[in-house]
């Protein structure tokens, strides 16, 4: 290795700092900008000001700011490659940060990497600079934040109070704007110069824990996928629908070639879920366990992958266990030509197969004659399966656990075969009306459904 005062430097090209945050959803109105544009805001201009501050040569990375909303695999890999050569990390501070499982893996998959000293008399040890995005005010930091030794003072005393985003926003404060990213780009270059963070080897992004508190269980839903790799096909099916993992599955191709869990995935976050995807063989051997359940679960079957009768029969032991707190939800393209060939022997071998979870989980296979047909569809079913797994975790949580097997009691069977006539004041929903309907066959309390703002 010789010196070369003309060219790259490999350390150079580390980014300085890895920009956290929690990325704010939009707020529904058709038209309305990106509420994170705040954010890239911020980054440009620390960017900016870490440039001015160092010697980084034309074309070296300064920052890393992720854009991409928490999706797919090649963003895990991106993030972990990131986290490994970053300096500095930098946490944007907000109530929704501590609340992001992403930003928590983020904060863990970073401090996995060993921190020196860069002197021995130096007392510098993190290489994490935290911002207040927002006031915290009174707000219980997670450990791992509170035991932080970072002084905000001279950021200014309107940084203190009202946090950056409302520098940002209000001309007001410009000046105080100014001032605070100034001294935080200093403050990043100024840690990045006292500490040596080795490189590290990226980290399987997805499958780290948070750094921060633990979630709830009923704040999680582990979707499973029970489906074929590319090289395990049965002669003649078509491979368009299928990747390189079993989770890769899309069933929707053309209409949409992104794995279904995936959008399994945001659905679930638009219900306020912390999702994770699995393969459901690998979750099977947790439920016939008979542990308990980690958290509410979300299986998405392919009817073509019961042909493995090894496979199959796993599927028809965890049916015979029947864990109410998995839902099952059968994704069949009527646009796909080999699924209109193979309709009528493979929806068979699902309902010899799937006995218990298609008498007990009613709304999940109402279309399971020609199943879920378009991506619109297993969007609609989702949020439904996905809330019944819900309920019925917390009900175990409380004791209320059902016989694993059995199937839910009607209130046909209950009253000999006739439902009792509803009076006015009983508190028992009408006769005919869906809400009648929905308990009777859902086994779900009245008031529990997703439209009107309920659940």
């Amino acid at each position: 290795m010789y010196d070369d005062p003309g060219g790259w430097d490999e350390d150079a090209a580390r980014p300085y700092f890895f920009l956290s945050y929690a990325h704010t959803p939009r707020a529904g109105t058709r038209g309305a900008g990106d509420p994170n544009h705040w954010v890239s805001k911020l980054y440009d201009d620390l960017c900016e000001a870490v440039l001015q501050l160092t010697d980084l040569p034309d074309g070296a990375p300064v920052g890393f700011m992720d854009q991409s909303m928490h999706q797919g695999t090649l963003w895990a890999k991106r993030l972990s490659q990131e986290l490994a050569t970053c300096r500095v990390f930098v946490p944007l501070y907000s109530p929704r940060y501590f609340n992001s499982l992403a930003c928590g893996q983020e904060w863990y998959s970073f401090t996995q990497r060993p921190v020196y000293p860069e002197r021995s008399t130096s007392e510098q040890s993190s290489g994490i600079v935290p911002v207040l995005w927002v006031a915290m005010g009174n707000y219980q930091l997670p450990e791992v934040a509170s035991q932080l030794q970072f002084n905000h003072s001279s950021f200014g005393p309107d940084y203190a109070a009202e946090g950056l985003y409302a520098l940002m926003k209000l001309s007001y404060f410009r000046t105080s704007y100014e001032l605070a990213v100034h001294r935080l780009a200093k403050r990043i270059v100024d840690v990045a110069e006292a500490t040596v963070i080795p490189v590290g080897r990226p980290l399987d992004f997805q499958a780290q824990p948070s750094a921060f508190k633990a979630l709830a269980p009923t704040k999680q839903l582990r979707i499973s996928v029970f489906s074929y790799r590319q090289s395990e096909l049965p002669e003649g099916r078509n491979p368009d629908y299928y990747g390189p993992r079993r989770v890769d599955w899309h069933p929707y191709q053309p209409q949409s070639a992104r794995p279904l869990a995936e959008h399994a995935m945001r659905l679930a976050k638009q219900l306020g879920f912390h999702p994770s995807i699995h393969e459901f063989d690998q979750e099977a051997e947790e439920i016939l366990s008979n542990g308990e359940p980690a958290a509410p679960g979300l299986v998405l079957l392919d009817r073509w992958a019961l042909r493995d009768e090894e496979r199959r029969e796993i599927v028809a032991r965890f049916d015979r266990t029947n864990p109410p707190w998995v839902s099952v939800l059968e994704p069949w393209n009527t646009s796909d030509a080999d699924c209109v060939e193979q309709d009528r022997p493979l929806s068979e071998l699902s309902a010899t197969t799937l006995k218990f979870k298609r008498r007990e989980a009613k709304p999940s296979f109402q279309e399971d004659a020609a199943g879920l047909a378009t991506l619109e569809d297993f969007e609609d079913a989702l949020p439904r399966a996905a809330m019944r797994a819900k309920y019925a975790f917390e009900d175990r949580s409380r004791g209320g656990q059902t016989r694993p097997g059995a199937p839910k009691p009607s209130l046909r069977e209950a009253f000999g075969g006739e439902p009792r006539p509803w009076r006015p004041g009983t508190g028992r929903s009408e006769p005919g009306s869906q809400e009648a309907a929905r308990v009777e066959e859902d086994g779900l309390p009245p008031g529990a459904g997703l439209g009107g703002g309920e659940a």
